[in-house]
């Protein structure tokens, strides 16, 4: 679990502070053989691998859904938009 906290802290970037609570700037949800009360103890959510149909989340991006193949081998940072 600390590699996937700090591979989540990568991902997730610099938060903003709200009254003294950090709130992350994306929300990361792990598919993930990691049980849900971890993923909840390192502030991540989860979702059942198995139930996930992975076509349901394609070419979702105007939604602000990114789906990315095999992201676990791969790091992606999105351009931000000024």
């Amino acid at each position: 679990p600390r590699g996937v906290l700090a591979h989540s802290t990568h991902v997730r970037g610099t938060g903003v502070m709200d009254n003294g609570e950090e709130r992350p700037r994306i929300e990361v949800i792990l598919a993930s053989q990691i049980p849900p009360e971890t993923c909840a103890k390192i502030n991540l959510g989860y979702m059942d691998p198995d139930s996930i149909d992975q076509e349901d989340f394609k070419n979702r991006e105007s939604e602000g859904i990114l789906f990315v193949e095999k992201a676990g081998e791969i790091l992606h940072r999105v351009k931000q938009r000024l």
